[in-house]
C-alpha cells in the first residue's frame, strides 16, 4: 500500500528550540531550532515515503479562538530567537522539495488530522512525525506516530501502553485532564492515572457523566463541578478531520530538491553534515516514481483552465431560457445546494446547471438572509424541471450524483438518465491516484482551483447555512460546481473510453448501482431502541462480573485497562511467559498477545472478553438508537462507492460493515435490526465467495473439483493435504485446512499460519508445502499474479477493475511485501465486490415493480431485505436465482438465505 508522512513542523520547531542549546552561526544568527528541524527532515527523507507534507500553523486566529477566547491565552509570545528561525526554516523545507501546508483558521494539527484520516480511508499507511501527545487520538490500523527526535514509534498498543487508554478514548482522556499550556480547563486535580481509571471503568465521558454521583471524595466534587464546561474542552482538544483542503494525500509528492539553494542555506547556517550529504548519492530519497506510466502524472485537459461565466437566475424569463437550453442539451451537468450534508435530513436551497463548458447558471430557491432578493417559487421550478429530470432519454452528469438523487426524491422527483458521475469516472480510472471529491479532481485533472465552501459560508462557529449566503456569492460557488462537473467529464470520459475493461466496469456496474444505493439509503432499517437499551444494561452487568472474576483470578483489584498493571499481574505476579512483545521489548498486552497466552491462565481470556464487551457498548448499543432519523423513524446509513480501492462498498453513520458477528453479544446487536409488523427480515449471503473465485482464477483442478462436488471444501482440502479420506479428517485437520484456504488469499506466511494454529513454524511450512503440492494451480496463480503486478503496476478483477500498487517499487521491504500480498488478494476481493454489485443491480431491477420486498442493506457479501410475510417463498427463490447468476464461474456460486423477525434470526 502507498505511504504518507505528515511532518508536524510547528511542534518540532518549538521542541527543537527548547531541547537544543542556543546555537548560532558565524554571523551570530540563532540556529538551534533550525539545526534540529534540518536533522529531522534528513532522517525523514532517508526513511522514504510515497507522499509527504510539512505542515505548520498559519498566522492569525483559529476556530478554537472563536469557541473559547481564552484558548492559549496564557502562552507567552514567541521568543525573538525562535521567530528569527522561521523564515530560513521555510526556505530550507521548500528547497528540499517538501509540500508546505499552512491553512488559515485551523491549526496544523487539524490539517494533519484531515489528511491522515483521508489517507487511512484510502488504505494509505500514514506516519505522523510529531512529538505531540494529542495526535494519539488519530492512531489506528493505518496511522502511527513517529517522534524522530526521540526515535520512537507509537501504534495502537503504544498508545495503550503510554496512556492506559485506547486511541478512541484519548480525546476524553485529554478533556478530563485539561491542558494548562493551551489553557483548556479540565477536572481540577484529575491527572493521567485518574483519567485512565475513570475511562477504564466507564468507557467514555458520557457514561462517566451519567455515573458522576458514584465518584466519591473531593475529586468527585471536582468532576461534578466541571461537567458543564467539559463539552467545550472536549471540542477544543479534538483534532478536526474534516478541514476542506486544496490538496488530498495523493497530491503531496516531493519535488526535486534545489541543490544550489540548499548549498547556500547550509553554508550560511554552518550545517556541515547536511552540506556533506548534498554530495553523496544517498543523501535524500528521490521523489516517488509512479507505479504505472498510464496514471503517473495526469495531463491537464486543454481548454478547461479559465474561470467560467455564471448567471444568477431569479426571473421567469431567464429560467425559461435555461429550460430551453436543458431541453435541447446533449448532456446536462447539475448540482443541488442544500441545508445539510446528510441527504436524509437536508432541504433544497438551489440548483445549478451547465450544458457547455465554462457557462453555468444557479437558480436560488430558498435563500432567506435579510434583504435576500425575490426568488422563483420552489414548487414552480421543481415542477418545470421534473419532466427533464425524470426523462431517461436526457443524459445527465453529476459529481457524487447519489446525493442529488436522494435530495430530488424528497420533492417527488425520480431522477432518471444519470449517465455519468465524475466521482465514479475518477474512481474507476484509478482508485488510489487521488481523492475523488470535486476539489481534488479539479486540481488534478483540470489544473483548476475551485471556490471552497468556507469561502462563501465562513468557517467554524461563524459558518452560516448556505441559505444565508449572499446570492451572488452562492451563484459563483454553486454554478461552478455544475461547470466543473461538466469539464471533468470531458477530461475523464475519454480516458475511460480508451480502456474498454475500465469503461465496462463504469458503465455496467458503477453507474447502474447509483440509484440502487440511493434507494437503499432512503429506505433505511428499523431499530428496536428498547432492545438496545436492554443490551447496554446487560453488557454493563456482565462487565462488572468479569471485573470481579478477574480480580479473583489475580488475587487483588487492578486497573483492567492499564497495560502496565496488566503486565505486572500477568508476567510478574502470575509468571506467565510472554509470547509477543512491544517494540520496546516489554511484554505486550494487546489482543493478539492475550490470545497467545489464553491457554496458560484464565485471566487473559477474562480481559479479552471484558474489552470486547466495552467496545460493543461504547460503539453500538449506546449509540445506534441515537441516530434514528426523526423523519422516518429508521436508521439510514450512507453507502460509499468511491472509498475502497478494491471496489468494496463501505458505509458510515452507522458503519454497518463493522457490526460484529463472532460473539454471542455481538450477534445480539443484530436482534435490534427488526422487521415491521407483517414483514420478515431476509438475509442472503454468498458462501465462501472469495475462495470460489480463487478456484476459478487459478483453474486448479483439485480446488475446482472440491466446489463442483458440493461437499465441505475445507474437509476436502484437509483430506488432500493430510492424505486421508474425507471421513477420516479430524476437527484439527479441518481447522488447519480452513486456515490455509483463507490465509493464502491474504498472503499469509508460514509464520502467520503457525501462530494461528498454535504449531511450530516447521509444521506450518509442512502444511503449506503439502497444500501447494496438491493444489499446484494455486501456487502458479499466485506467482503469475505477483509477476504481472510488478510488470504492469496493477492487478485486475475478473471484470476488469484495476488496483494500482505503487509500493511494489518501494525501497521498504515490508511495504513491498504488503503490496505483493495485496496483489494476490485484490483480484479475489475485487471480483467479489463486483459480483455482489452486479447482484444488487439485478435484484433491484426485479423487485422494482413489487411492493412486497425492499432491499435494506449490503454488508460485505450479504444482502438484507424486508419481505412481506406472505411473499417470503417467492422472494427467496427470486433473490437466490439472481444472486447465483451474477457471474459465471467454473464453480457454482452458492447463496445461503435465512429468514426471521430480525437480522440475527435471518443470518
Amino acid at each position: 500500500m502507498p505511504t504518507l508522512t505528515l511532518i508536524d513542523g510547528s511542534s518540532y520547531l518549538y521542541r527543537a528550540f527548547h531541547a537544543l542549546p542556543p546555537l548560532t552561526n558565524t554571523f551570530g544568527e540563532p540556529t538551534g531550532a533550525l539545526f534540529g528541524i534540518v536533522n529531522m527532515l534528513r532522517t525523514t527523507m532517508k526513511a522514504g515515503s510515497d507522499y509527504v507534507a510539512f505542515v505548520c500553523d498559519a498566522p492569525g486566529r483559529t476556530f478554537r479562538d472563536d469557541l473559547y477566547p481564552e484558548y492559549k491565552a496564557h502562552r507567552p509570545p514567541m521568543p525573538d530567537d525562535l521567530r528569527a528561525q522561521i523564515e530560513p526554516m521555510m526556505k530550507i523545507v521548500g528547497a528540499l522539495g517538501f509540500p508546505i501546508l499552512c491553512v488559515p483558521g485551523v491549526e496544523a494539527d487539524d490539517v494533519i488530522g484531515t489528511l491522515a484520516r483521508q489517507a487511512a480511508d484510502q488504505g494509505i499507511d500514514t506516519v505522523i512525525s510529531t512529538g505531540d501527545k494529542d495526535f494519539a487520538q488519530l492512531v489506528g490500523a493505518h496511522i502511527v506516530l513517529v517522534n524522530t527526535m526521540s526515535n520512537t514509534t507509537m501504534d495502537i498498543d503504544g498508545v495503550v501502553e503510554k496512556f492506559g487508554v485506547r486511541p478512541e478514548q484519548i480525546v476524553d482522556y485529554l478533556t478530563l485532564m485539561g491542558d494548562s499550556v493551551d489553557n483548556v480547563p479540565g477536572v481540577e486535580k484529575c491527572g493521567p492515572k485518574t483519567a485512565a481509571k475513570w475511562l477504564g471503568e466507564y468507557g467514555n465521558l458520557d457514561n462517566l457523566f451519567a455515573n458522576a454521583d458514584k465518584i466519591g471524595g473531593k475529586i468527585g466534587e471536582n468532576l461534578r463541578a466541571a461537567i458543564p464546561r467539559l463539552p467545550l474542552s472536549r471540542e477544543l482538544v479534538t483534532i478536526r478531520t474534516d478541514v476542506p483542503l486544496d490538496q488530498g494525500p495523493t497530491n503531496l509528492h516531493r519535488r526535486e530538491r534545489d541543490v544550489e539553494a540548499l548549498r547556500e542555506l547550509y553554508t550560511r547556517y554552518d550545517f556541515k553534515a547536511a552540506l556533506k550529504d548534498l554530495d553523496t548519492a544517498d543523501a535524500t530519497a528521490p521523489a516517488p516514481s509512479p507505479a504505472a506510466p498510464a496514471v503517473a502524472a495526469p495531463t491537464v485537459a486543454p481548454g478547461f483552465a479559465g474561470e467560467g461565466e455564471y448567471e444568477l437566475v431569479v426571473t421567469e424569463d431567464r429560467f425559461a431560457a435555461w429550460l430551453e437550453k436543458l431541453e435541447t442539451a446533449p448532456l446536462i451537468a447539475f448540482d443541488t445546494e442544500t441545508t445539510n450534508i446528510d441527504a436524509m435530513q437536508a432541504d433544497i436551497v438551489g440548483l445549478s446547471f451547465a450544458v457547455e463548458p465554462g457557462k453555468a447558471a444557479y437558480v436560488p430557491l430558498a435563500h432567506d438572509f435579510p434583504g435576500a432578493p425575490a426568488q422563483l417559487s420552489k414548487e414552480h421550478v421543481l415542477g418545470a424541471l421534473k419532466p427533464i429530470f425524470e426523462d431517461p432519454a436526457r443524459p445527465k452528469v453529476g459529481q457524487h450524483g447519489k446525493y442529488d438523487v436522494n435530495i430530488l426524491a424528497h420533492y417527488g422527483i425520480a431522477l432518471r438518465g444519470l449517465a455519468h458521475d465524475t466521482m465514479l469516472e475518477s474512481y474507476v480510472l484509478n482508485a488510489t491516484a487521488t481523492r475523488h471529491d470535486m476539489d481534488s479532481l479539479a486540481s488534478r485533472y483540470l489544473g483548476y482551483t475551485t471556490v471552497k465552501y468556507e469561502e462563501v459560508a465562513g468557517k467554524g462557529a461563524k459558518q452560516i447555512p448556505f441559505s444565508q449566503v449572499d446570492c451572488d456569492a452562492a451563484c459563483r460557488y454553486a454554478a461552478e460546481d455544475a461547470d466543473i462537473t461538466l469539464r471533468l467529464h470531458h477530461a475523464l470520459w475519454p480516458r475511460l473510453e480508451a480502456e474498454p475493461s475500465l469503461r465496462a466496469v463504469y458503465t455496467d456496474i458503477e453507474i447502474p448501482l447509483v440509484p440502487v444505493l440511493a434507494k437503499m439509503e432512503r429506505t433505511g432499517v428499523l431499530i428496536d431502541a428498547n432492545e438496545l437499551r436492554l443490551q447496554s444494561q446487560h453488557l454493563g452487568k456482565r462487565m462488572v462480573e468479569l471485573q470481579k472474576q478477574a480480580y479473583a483470578a489475580a488475587g487483588h483489584e487492578f486497573n483492567m485497562d492499564s497495560p502496565k498493571q496488566l503486565q505486572t499481574v500477568l508476567f510478574d505476579e502470575l509468571g506467565l511467559a510472554a509470547k509477543i512483545r512491544t517494540p520496546k521489548g516489554q511484554p505486550s498486552t494487546n489482543e493478539e498477545a492475550l490470545e497467545a497466552i489464553a491457554d496458560m491462565h484464565e485471566l487473559p481470556r477474562l480481559i479479552l472478553e471484558y474489552r470486547g464487551l466495552a467496545k460493543l457498548r461504547s460503539t453500538y448499543t449506546d449509540k445506534l438508537a441515537g441516530i434514528v432519523n426523526p423523519r422516518t423513524g429508521r436508521v439510514h446509513t450512507s453507502y460509499h462507492q468511491g472509498a475502497v480501492a478494491t471496489g468494496r462498498i463501505s458505509s458510515s453513520d452507522p458503519n454497518l460493515q463493522n457490526i460484529p458477528v463472532r460473539t454471542e453479544e455481538g450477534r445480539r446487536i443484530r436482534q435490534a435490526f427488526i422487521a415491521p409488523p407483517g414483514w420478515r427480515i431476509l438475509a442472503a449471503d454468498y458462501s465462501q465467495i472469495e475462495l470460489r473465485i480463487m478456484a476459478h482464477l487459478s483453474k486448479d483442478e483439485g480446488l475446482v473439483r472440491a466446489f463442483q462436488e458440493g461437499g465441505d471444501v475445507h474437509r476436502a482440502t484437509a483430506a488432500e493435504v493430510f492424505g486421508v479420506s474425507p471421513e477420516e479428517v479430524t476437527a484439527n485437520q479441518r481447522r488447519a485446512a480452513k486456515a490455509i484456504n483463507f490465509g493464502l488469499m491474504y498472503g499469509m506466511s508460514s509464520f502467520g499460519l503457525a501462530r494461528q494454529l498454535g504449531v511450530d513454524r516447521g509444521e506450518a511450512s509442512d502444511y503449506m508445502g503439502r497444500y501447494f503440492s496438491r493444489y499446484p494451480g494455486v501456487r502458479a496463480f499466485m506467482d503469475a499474479t505477483r509477476e504481472q503486478a510488478h510488470r504492469d503496476g496493477y492487478v485486475q478483477t475478473l471484470f476488469g477493475r484495476r488496483l494500482y500498487l505503487e509500493n511494489l517499487k518501494s525501497r521498504n521491504q515490508a511495504f513491498r511485501a504488503g503490496a505483493e500480498r495485496a496483489a494476490i488478494n485484490a483480484p479475489m476481493q475485487g471480483t467479489a465486490a463486483d459480483i455482489i454489485k452486479r447482484a444488487m443491480i439485478a435484484v433491484a431491477a426485479w423487485i422494482e415493480p413489487r411492493d412486497d420486498v425492499r432491499l435494506l442493506m449490503q454488508v460485505h457479501d450479504e444482502l438484507v431485505f424486508e419481505v412481506r410475510a406472505d411473499a417470503v417463498d417467492d422472494v427467496r427463490a427470486g433473490i437466490e436465482e439472481r444472486m447465483a447468476g451474477a457471474a459465471t464461474l467454473s464453480v457454482p456460486l452458492q447463496v445461503d438465505i435465512g429468514v426471521g423477525a430480525n437480522w440475527d434470526e435471518a443470518h
